[in-house]
């Protein structure tokens, strides 16, 4: 896979340093020397749309497009942007840079298996159940080749931001997820009509998951609310904050003419109890959406209650994210239970099936073989 880096940030300049193994490395295709152990190379936009290259004090020239190619499979490097000054990462596989419209283009050509275990570590961190990775690792499969194409026009598949999904290194702590990796290989979630799915996750759901059209205002079929039980014991399983009431009322009344005066939801504004999780404060009628209130007062998510205390109104919430599909500390709770991660990506993925890619390649390939001896 093509893989942009760096993409939050303009890169002006680099530093390009061995991690472990060797790389050939080549300026427009000329060879233009090796990245050994202690080397480096740095590499700057110049003014006229080119990549110089120096290695140590040497400049080596001004290219198109450079490329750092493995001399055996699982070599890496360390990125280290310079200008500006950025925390180094490192990668796995090969590296391709260019120049872009405002800086430097940094795409690490990486194998999927690399890049899904980047990722899972990025995203979820270490010290959790090998099913739970795994589960993990379908996930973070089915959305790369569903969405493998979505930087097309910029020249790589997927980029390192959560839009995409966060691949902000390679795997470096926690070699139990290289195993999960490995363990789930080709498996995707598709409907049943072999569709891939829109593999979401979050934080906590504070045991009920949300509907996608609550937050997308578009339902999705194998995306719909049931209560979860397995996160809500959990360390984000609930919340409290409190809010000065005349910031509540002002962005109620100014954003949605909320009727204070009214007999019913006058004495209301302050009051609201949700018992089982609702797309709308205090009724649908009056068109407030709960992911409205969750962004402009910064919530944790939009399943909450809440009464008036003083000058201020007290939330008291439950879960932590959107809610939609897979619940992170319901999951780790299913595999330190014992189930294995087609029982969890069942669990919350209930109209889902779970196919090998490869599997299905093959034998796609062996039949038209025998097709064509026929």
């Amino acid at each position: 896979m093509r893989i942009g880096l760096f993409r939050k940030n303009v890169i002006k300049k680099i530093a390009i340093k061995n991690n472990d193994g060797s790389y050939m490395v080549y300026g427009d295709s000329i060879f233009i020397g090796s990245l050994l152990q202690n080397e480096y190379f740095d590499l700057s936009e110049t003014s006229n749309g080119l990549v110089q290259v120096k290695k140590g004090t040497s400049i080596l020239g001004n290219y198109s497009k450079v490329l750092f190619v493995q001399n055996f499979l699982n070599t890496s490097m360390v990125l280290s942007p310079k200008i500006p000054a950025y925390k180094e990462r490192k990668y796995k596989d090969n590296l391709e840079v260019s120049k872009d419209i405002s800086g430097l283009k940094i795409v690490n050509v990486v194998d999927i298996n690399n890049y899904l275990a980047g990722v899972i570590e990025s995203e979820g961190g270490g010290g959790r159940e090998l099913e739970y990775y795994k589960v993990q690792a379908v996930m973070s499969r089915t959305y790369a080749i569903k969405y493998g194409h979505r930087h097309h026009e910029e020249g790589f598949d997927l980029c390192d931001n959560v839009h995409c999904q966060a691949y902000h290194s390679m795997l470096r702590f926690t070699k139990k997820i290289d195993t999960a990796v490995a363990h789930s290989r080709g498996v995707v979630m598709t409907d049943e009509e072999g569709n891939l799915l829109d593999s979401y996750f979050h934080a906590n759901c504070g045991g009920q998951t949300s509907p996608a059209e609550y937050v997308w205002n578009k339902p999705v079929p194998y995306l719909y609310s049931f209560k979860d039980t397995f996160c809500i014991h959990t360390r984000q399983a609930t919340w409290e904050k409190r809010i000065p009431k005349y910031l509540w009322k002002s962005f109620l009344v100014k954003k949605y003419n909320y009727p204070v005066h009214h007999s019913v939801y006058g004495d209301k504004i302050y009051t609201f109890n949700q018992p089982y999780r609702k797309a709308f404060y205090q009724s649908p009628t009056l068109g407030i959406p709960l992911r409205d209130l969750r962004k402009e007062f910064k919530l944790k998510s939009t399943f909450f209650s809440c009464y008036s205390e003083g000058d201020y109104v007290v939330l008291k919430g439950r879960g932590f994210g959107h809610g939609i599909g897979l619940c992170q500390e319901g999951a780790m709770s299913m595999a330190k239970h014992g189930y294995n991660y087609l029982q969890i990506g069942q669990f919350y993925f209930p109209n889902a099936f779970f196919k090998n890619i490869n599997e299905e390649l093959y034998f796609k390939q062996t039949q038209s073989i025998l097709d064509y001896k026929k």
